[in-house]
Order: C-alpha cells, then structure tokens, then sequence
C-alpha cells in the first residue's frame, strides 16, 4: 500500500473531522522519518497477542485505559502517572493496556505507551487516531502491541491495507465499529478482533444498546471488545450477558479514587457463549 491513507468522508463538520485534520498534518510531519520507523517496527520486540489475551476464560476480559482527558469529558485524571498507573491495572487483573497516544485532543504522548509496556507483561494498545501507514510503524517502534484502527474514518482499501501494515510488523488490530454497516465492513477485510464503540464519534452521545444490537452480527471466532460507557459492574454483567469477550473501560476507571479496586471489581463477571446470529 501507498504511505497516504485516504479517509472516510463521512465525518466532516464534527469533532472527529477536526482530530482527523489535525492527525493528517501530524503524519505530513512524520513521513521524514519513515525509514527510521519501519526499521525499528521490524526490529522491535516480539509483540504480546491481544486476541489471545483476551479471548481465555469463561469471564468478560478488562482492557483499561490510560489517558488524562478527552473532548466530550474534558479533564479526567490530569496528573496521573501513566506506568504506575497501567501497573496498578495489571496487578487488578486487567487482561490488557489501552494507551491514548493523542497530544492535542487526549493530552496523550507516544513515550507513555513506551513507558507503560516496560512497566506491564500484558499487551499494550495504542488508541489513536491511525490514517497512515507510518503510524503503524511508529506505534510498533515504541513498543505496541496492538493498534486502533477505526472504520469510520478509513476507506476500504486504507482498512484492509493498515490491518496488513500491522500484521507484517507483527501487531494486531482492534477494528472499531459503531454500527452494522461498519461491523459488515470490518468483518469483510477479515478482523479478528472487533471493538463496538457505544459512542458516537460526531456526536458524543453513548448508549449500551450499540454493542447489545451488534453482539448477535459477530461470529463466535472473533474477539469482541465493548468501547466506552461502561460505568461499573452492572454494565459488563449485562454485556457478559451478550456474549462480549471483553470491556475497553477509560473515564469510569479514571474518576475512581482507587482505581485498582475499581478495576477489581469489573474483572469477575461471566460471559455468555456467543452464536452465529
């Protein structure tokens, strides 16, 4: 595939188009190092499987999140420390790490995925905003495991080319979908672990009933994670229910003044066995 990715035009006017227009300059400045990126993707170590991480068990996996804050929430948690943080996570049994690399909008940085993979033996995912292939291969250089790549603002061809990407540096991805015309999508370019976002991305609004209506579309040999909205035990009991393999839960975690208990408490719900809908 080409290194420019082209982008889903079904954005504009939103919050999303606005991040999306500020990461496309941000890979511009990036594309003079993509020599030096796609050397060291090649020469990273070997990456921890997130599919496989997630998918064991009989209960509904925890895959936490570290970031300081967000445009729909504003500040979150700003002073936290990302590798203590993510260790407290791991220690409370979190299956996985989701690091939100976004410096303008998440208040996130690159070098805190790297310092949290030294910090964790569970895999690490980059959650950012991935239209390049360059990006790929930075995450995979600072030590990603996985990487986000949202269906919504990618194209067919840019789907199916940075899910390869990802594979020939050795990663996974976590396609995220918000309806079931983008899950037919990410199914089609054959993904293996698919995240149902519960918001929407131009409008900020958030519902459980997104994952619950798409649950029954995913076949039983994909992973499905449930995105955003979760907000304490009751949900991940209810989505445990529909057969989700694991939860991808950020703000709630963050506003708790023990976050390892938190977390605790969300890692000891069972899941359903999911069938072909």
């Amino acid at each position: 595939m080409t290194a420019t990715v082209p982008v889903s035009g079904d954005c504009s006017g939103s919050v999303l188009e606005r991040i999306v227009r500020a990461k496309r300059a941000e890979v511009e400045q990036l594309r003079v190092r993509e020599t030096e990126l796609r050397v060291a993707a090649v020469a990273a170590p070997e990456s921890r499987g997130l599919a496989g991480a997630l998918a064991g068990g009989s209960e509904v996996q925890v895959i936490a999140e570290v970031k300081r804050r967000s445009p729909g929430a504003g500040a979150i948690r700003p002073g936290l420390v990302p590798a203590a943080l993510a260790a407290e996570y791991e220690a409370a049994g979190a299956a996985a790490i989701s690091v939100l690399t976004d410096r303008e909008y998440f208040g996130g940085a690159l070098e805190e995925l790297a310092a949290v993979r030294a910090a964790v033996a569970v895999p690490v995912l980059r959650k950012d905003f991935i239209l390049d292939a360059v990006q790929v291969w930075e995450a995979r250089a600072a030590g990603a495991d996985a990487v986000l790549l949202i269906v919504g603002i990618l194209d067919d061809d840019a789907l199916s080319g940075l899910t390869r990407v990802a594979e020939g540096v050795g990663m996974e991805s976590l396609v995220e979908v918000h309806d079931a015309r983008e899950l037919d999508r990410a199914l089609e370019v054959g993904a293996k672990v698919i995240g149902v976002n519960n918001r929407d991305l131009r409008t900020f609004r958030t519902s459980l009933e997104v994952t619950l209506e798409l649950a029954a579309r995913v076949p039983p040999d994909r992973v499905l994670v449930s995105e955003s909205g979760i907000r304490g035990g009751e949900d991940v009991a209810l989505l445990g229910e529909a057969g989700i393999d694991a939860v991808l839960v950020g703000e709630w975690l963050l506003r708790q003044e023990r976050v390892g208990p938190a977390l605790a408490q969300l890692a000891r719900y069972r899941k359903a066995r999911r069938r072909d809908g």
